[in-house]
């Protein structure tokens, strides 16, 4: 008997219980569209582009750069304040501003009014503060130097002089409700042990104080003082004027 038959139906049942294979997965490569030439679609590609948001952080300082000779806000603070210690006449008339060393020493403390000044106005409003040094500078006169050293001891509030018509620094456009001018009151500390000239301090304006800013800026009448140019001040003042002048 010929075993043919059954072997071919042996095969055939194996044929029918093999697994089928899986069939292979073929990852597509996404191709790029060509470039658009409608204009409608170019406009949008250019819009999105330009508003896209910027991931470096924004500029949240407030600060344009460091202000001209600006003190530390986290150490001492030094300014440099003038007096007139001489009678001004301004046509013909004397307009009574004459104050000098001596006068701030006999009456102790005093008001600092009279400032017309925008920029000097803003110091003293918002930037002197209680215990603050100053030079006491004698200004429009025949020798302007440095004569002493006076103290804030009251902070910015409102100038009354200005609201005060028979005051030579009235002004009618400052309104008490809403005032343009501020000052401050200053104690005397002391004098110098000498008196140092604008012209010392300008023989030294190629060396310690080359950036000072009463060097550069002089006709500011309340101006800042860096910590380093006051020290060499009070330096000068222990020297010899002639000597001093020659460094």
């Amino acid at each position: 008997m010929s075993t043919r038959p059954k072997r071919k139906a042996a095969e055939a049942a194996l044929i029918k219980i093999a697994p089928t294979p899986a069939p292979k997965i073929v990852k597509r490569t996404k191709l790029s569209s060509p470039p658009s030439n409608d204009p409608k679609t170019q406009r949008v590609s250019k819009f999105t582009s330009q508003t896209k948001k910027s991931t470096s952080p924004p500029n949240v300082s407030g600060k344009a750069g460091a202000a001209d000779n600006a003190e530390d806000s986290t150490g001492p603070r030094y300014w440099l304040m003038k007096a007139e210690p001489e009678t001004r006449l301004e046509r013909g008339v004397d307009v009574k501003v004459r104050f000098f060393i001596d006068d701030l020493e006999a009456k102790k403390t005093s008001t600092w009014d009279g400032v017309r000044n925008f920029e000097a106005r803003n110091i003293m409003r918002d930037r002197m503060k209680l215990g603050d040094q100053c030079f006491f500078y004698h200004s429009n006169c025949k020798v302007p130097g440095i004569a002493g050293i006076a103290e804030v001891c009251k902070e910015g509030y409102p100038d009354f002089t200005a609201f005060d018509s028979a005051h030579p620094y009235y002004d009618p456009k400052s309104d008490p409700e809403n005032p343009k001018w501020m000052m401050v009151d200053v104690k005397f500390v002391r004098k110098l042990k000498r008196f140092v000239s604008l012209k010392e301090l300008q023989s030294h304006k190629d060396g310690a104080l080359k950036d000072m800013f009463l060097i550069r800026r002089g006709r500011l009448s309340v101006q800042p003082v860096r910590e380093d140019e006051w020290d060499f001040i009070l330096e000068l003042e222990k020297q010899d004027s002639d000597a001093s002048s020659v460094q």
